[in-house]
């Protein structure tokens, strides 16, 4: 998204001295570099952290046209279904050359052998810190294309100190993984430092450091439920004939010059009951939404060319496809309304019973009641199309012979695309925003909504 925050810099405390911090998670373009946090007078004078076109991590830095640092990680940032946390510590005043740039990921201290890099000199600034200039969060190079497309959660900048990582984050004791800590002991942010939490859905560039630090939108930012302490499922890249994916890995686009394309949710499920929307952006036959199982992922060409094909035996998917309702065996009788543009569709997966259900504007098409249980009144049942111990997923498939196709996917971010839900409807219990009701006991496709089954 062509979106960032911005503000002009205050003199800092130190221009060699400073903590970075924040959550992030990643899109699936690797096309163009994603800038997260720059200092920026002009391609001689800046201080940038980015992800490059090959999934490192870079921090580049010059002062007056002569290189500070220019260091990329050995680690690989490439998995779009996760949070990814970030601490550096910057100080050009240690003696130590290896001392002057230390960064961690998820609590982990990161290396930087195997791509060629330099060690900021001694004491020198890492960027002309002059009144005037600019401390961009989402872009690189300021109003480049460079922009960071995915989620930013927790950011912050401590001018003239250095915080332990462990004040940013934790190892949880049960599952092992890091966690936020949402009370870092910071005794000072220096002169320039903030701090954005980004939970002013009308001011997501609050500063809550206390310097009152406000940043200016520019573009359309969107602010969802979707954390680092609750990951919810986006569309993952990590298939092939993806098609083209925006707004944070939840638009799907296909083009009739590489049709058909294909995707799928980063987060599976084999037991419990979820709730997804999905808006139709461009109608016809096809595309379409629905459930994939895992025996389908194998399909290397596309993951639903029963679309294309009334059967197809290496097929375990249902797929609503602008009037029916698709699955191995061909088209399924019953009751669906024709899909037009703007039309937001339903699914319910019902695993605990067996059922699978599909709705269109609030309607449950074919007299469908999510909520019958083992009666699934309406539903279709999955053991007729699924082998047992199947991980289902959700996704569908986009574009056909000189067509292209959209569909906007709500897994319970609370938009579709970069708009806001018109009218949220009863939530559920642990997280999600949706446009219609959530069915009782069902979830949204997120970590706390698993976990709860």
């Amino acid at each position: 998204m062509a979106s960032y925050l911005y503000r002009q810099t205050t003199v800092p405390t130190s221009e060699k001295k400073f903590t970075i911090s924040t959550w992030m998670k990643i899109s699936a373009d690797t096309s163009v570099e994603k800038g997260i946090i720059e200092w920026y007078r002009s391609a001689n004078d800046r201080y940038q952290v980015l992800i490059d076109t090959t999934g490192k991590m870079r921090i580049h830095s010059q002062v007056a046209g002569s290189t500070g640092i220019n260091i990329y990680t050995d680690m690989l940032f490439r998995d779009p279904s996760a949070w990814y946390h970030i601490v550096i510590h910057n100080d050009t005043a240690e003696s130590s050359a290896t001392d002057r740039f230390k960064l961690w990921v998820n609590g982990e201290a990161q290396t930087f052998s195997t791509y060629s890099y330099t060690y900021n000199g001694s004491n020198i600034n890492c960027f002309d810190g002059t009144s005037g200039d600019a401390v961009n969060v989402g872009v690189r190079d300021e109003t480049s294309s460079k922009f960071f497309d995915g989620s930013l959660s927790d950011t912050y900048y401590v001018d003239g100190s250095l915080i332990a990582y462990t004040q940013f984050g934790q190892t949880d004791s049960t599952s092992g993984i890091w966690k936020p800590n949402t009370s870092p002991t910071i005794s000072s942010f220096g002169n320039a430092g903030f701090h954005l939490k980004y939970e002013n859905s009308g001011n997501l560039g609050l500063d809550s450091s206390g310097n009152s630090l406000n940043m200016t939108v520019s573009g359309t930012l969107t602010q969802n439920v979707d954390t680092p302490s609750n990951n919810f499922a986006t569309l993952t890249p990590l298939v092939s004939r993806k098609g083209t994916l925006t707004n944070g890995n939840l638009t799907h686009e296909g083009s009739g010059a590489t049709a058909p394309n294909n995707i799928i949710s980063s987060l599976g499920v084999t037991s419990g009951k979820f709730y997804v929307e999905a808006k139709i952006i461009t109608a016809n036959n096809y595309n379409g939404f629905g459930i994939v199982g895992e025996k389908n992922l194998a399909i290397n060409t596309t993951l639903a060319n029963y679309l294309t094909s009334s059967t197809n035996s290496n097929s375990e998917c249902l797929q609503y496809v602008y009037s029916d309702i698709y699955a191995p065996s061909g088209v399924l009788s019953g009751t669906y309304a024709t899909l037009a543009t703007n039309d937001i569709g339903q699914i319910a997966l019902d695993l605990n019973n067996g059922y699978a259900y599909f709705g269109v504007n609030g309607t449950w098409q074919n007299s469908g009641n999510p909520e019958s249980g083992s009666s699934g009144t309406g539903g279709i049942q999955l053991s007729t199309y699924f082998g047992s111990d199947t991980t289902y997923f959700f996704g569908g498939e986009q574009g056909g012979a000189s067509n292209t196709r959209k569909i906007e996917w709500n897994f319970g971010q609370g938009y579709f695309g970069t708009t806001a839900v018109a009218s949220a409807g009863t939530a559920p219990s642990q997280g999600g925003i949706f446009e219609y009701d959530c069915p009782s006991g069902y979830q949204a496709l997120c970590t706390k909504g698993i976990n709860s089954f």
